[in-house]
């Protein structure tokens, strides 16, 4: 065994184990196409100011996890921690604002230093969505019906239940802020390090907490249900209304408020009860400021983001790896008809592979340990009548066709003899 290892919370993604991620990662891309949604890539590394600003330096993202670092120009840069900051970076910088909406999809890498567990990695993988210029109800329910989609296009809506609350406008907020300073500020002796130095700066923090002592005091914590503006309780159930349209069904959760600074209105998470404590799979809100942070107009955006091995840990199977054809030939003759056939293949998007030495038996073994569904033998009497032996490796039967119609044949299913 090799003494250098994968950099802890990494992970190599081979066989299996990158079938299952291909497989959410082409699933998801095929189901936001049909809500509309078109694919960005944004670096894998920014200007720091990108996520301290937008985060909120209460999060625990900016205060404890982010990469960060100084390049050789002396210019702080940031491992990219999640991608919706990105994604409104690159709407302002390349002059979309002007061109809304905009539907966004991505995929890619992020990186935080947190403790590794089960499915969450320090180089971990996301999918999101992000719907850009759009401030209805509407919009906020169609994004979370396209989650539902791609949850259920991979088999797996059964296996999560989705989580919804309101955090209100900027005056709810403000007015709940108040209430949870008031009643965290009198339990001030009983909260967490954590929890203390947020009390002041940013208390909605707190009942994001995981501190055990804390959460026995957010069960007791004001919820903001009391605290809406008539503006935020008509938007709260215009979205529950179209949900319910939608035939998306939900639980609300009061708790809820995501782990980043940017959120108001809605927020959700889909979450599963088969990945321990952190089952959180796919989640998002409302963020009607962040573009603003990034030296846009106030744009209002709803989006979520999943996570890719934590979603393809929930997949009941991996797809199945596709199974080639294996050209064989028999003897230094046929080698050069056989490299000729390989290349026909492939053109024909016939997946085709051949063994690089060894004789006729061997090949045979090499194609049925690779799962071969067809060997192509061409030896020197095919070759001078330009023919090859299609023999069916399931079956075992064997079919003289003409070399130009392999390709054909294999397609067809059917026999073209020569």
């Amino acid at each position: 065994m090799s003494s250098i290892q994968p950099v802890r919370g990494t992970h190599d993604l081979i066989g299996e184990d990158r079938r299952r991620f291909a497989h959410v990662v082409e699933t998801a891309r095929r189901v936001v196409s049909l809500y509309g949604f078109d694919e960005w890539s944004t670096p894998v590394f920014e200007d720091t100011r990108v996520f301290s600003r937008s985060l909120g330096d209460t999060s625990d993202v900016v205060s404890k996890e982010m990469y960060t670092f100084e390049d050789r120009g002396g210019e702080s840069l940031t491992l990219r921690p999640e991608g919706t900051a990105a994604i409104c970076r690159a709407l302002v910088t390349n002059g979309l604002t002007q061109s809304l909406p905009q539907k966004v999809f991505y995929a890619g890498p992020m990186f935080r230093y947190e403790r590794p567990q089960k499915g969450r990695y320090r180089q971990f993988h996301q999918i999101g969505a992000e719907l850009l210029g759009a401030a209805e109800p509407l919009a906020d329910a169609e994004v979370i019906a396209m989650g539902r989609d791609v949850l259920r296009a991979l088999g797996i809506e059964g296996e999560t239940v989705l989580e919804l609350n309101t955090l209100g406008d900027a005056a709810s907020r403000d007015a709940w802020r108040s209430a949870l300073i008031a009643y965290f500020s009198a339990h001030r002796a009983d909260l967490s390090a954590d929890s203390q130095s947020r009390l002041e700066r940013n208390p909605l923090r707190i009942l994001d907490s995981k501190d055990e002592k804390d959460r026995a005091l957010v069960a007791d914590a004001p919820m903001i249900a009391q605290y809406l503006t008539p503006d935020a309780l008509a938007f709260w159930d215009g979205l529950r209304r179209t949900l319910d349209l939608m035939g998306v069904r939900f639980r609300e959760n009061p708790r809820i408020v995501r782990g980043l600074d940017y959120y108001g209105h809605t927020a959700f998470e889909f979450v599963t009860s088969r990945l321990g404590a952190q089952g959180t799979v796919l989640a998002g809100g409302r963020y009607d400021g962040l573009v603003a942070e990034m030296g846009g107009p106030k744009t209002p955006a709803i989006g979520w983001a999943g996570g890719i091995e934590r979603l393809s840990m929930l997949l009941e199977s991996a797809p199945p790896e596709p199974r080639p054809v294996a050209v064989v030939p028999m003897g230094d003759e046929a080698q050069a008809a056989s490299i000729t056939v390989l290349q026909a293949l492939r053109a024909a998007d016939i997946r085709a592979e051949t063994s690089y030495r060894g004789n006729m038996k061997r090949r045979m073994e090499r194609a049925n340990r690779m799962n071969a569904t067809h060997a192509i033998v061409i030896g020197s009497d095919e070759i001078a009548r330009g023919v090859a032996q299609v023999k069916n490796l399931d079956s075992g039967q064997q079919t003289e066709v003409r070399m130009e119609d392999i390709a054909a044949f294999l397609l067809a299913g059917t026999p073209e003899r020569a």
